[in-house]
Parts: structure tokens; C-alpha cells; sequence
């Protein structure tokens, strides 16, 4: 699985088969900067795995998680999602997210989610 098209299409895919720790583990650099809007970046693969695993384990219902366009450039993917679930602490909450992934080394170095409040 060589090109960026394939390995997002494939981390899309376990997300949407409830394995999103699992695209993270094979798909994210251990140097992986995530950020959410504006909010402070989370830098490190086992930082960032904690928190991926804390918002996962407080999903009571997954509703729906649906990839609507998927756009590749150089070194670059970007993904806007449709997300329906129920959260522990968020209560019920339905919105549209864009994903924007940069990739070193066959990996994601850089992920940036944009979404309203």
C-alpha cells in the first residue's frame, strides 16, 4: 500500500469498522502532532493515543461516522466526515468535521480536525 489515496482510504475504513485505535497505531508517526480547532496541539504518539482512547471509551452510541469527500495532495489528505454519536460527557452530537492529515514516512506526522462548536 504505497500511495496516500490507498492508506487513507484504508484508515477511513477501519474508523467506519469501529477500529479507529487501530488506524492509529498503524497509520500515525510516534512524533504525530494532533490538534483540535485552535485548541493547543497534543504532541507524541503516546499522549495523543490516550486521548484517542479516552473519547473512544466514553462513546455510549455510535450513531453514524460517515467520510463525505476525501481530497489527496502532496504529502497531504484531507477528509470532512459526517459524525453522529452519544458521549458520556458531550451528551448527543451530530456535525460535519474536516480532517486534514500530513504525512511523513508513510505516516501521519500532522493532524488537524476543523468543526463548529
Amino acid at each position: 500500500m504505497n500511495t496516500l489515496i490507498e492508506k487513507i482510504s484504508d484508515v477511513n475504513d477501519l474508523i467506519l469498522q469501529g477500529k479507529a485505535l487501530e488506524a492509529f497505531e498503524t497509520y500515525y508517526h510516534d512524533d504525530v502532532i494532533m490538534q483540535e480547532n485552535d485548541h493547543a496541539a497534543c504532541v507524541g504518539k503516546s499522549l495523543n493515543r490516550e486521548r484517542e482512547k479516552a473519547f473512544f471509551d466514553a462513546i455510549e452510541e455510535f450513531k453514524c461516522a460517515k467520510p463525505l469527500k476525501v481530497t489527496i495532495g502532496e504529502q497531504t489528505t484531507m477528509v470532512e466526515w459526517e459524525l453522529h454519536y452519544v458521549h458520556k460527557e458531550y451528551g448527543e452530537k451530530r456535525y460535519s468535521q474536516v480532517a486534514v492529515q500530513e504525512w511523513r514516512e508513510g505516516k501521519i506526522i500532522k493532524e488537524k480536525f476543523y468543526y463548529g462548536s
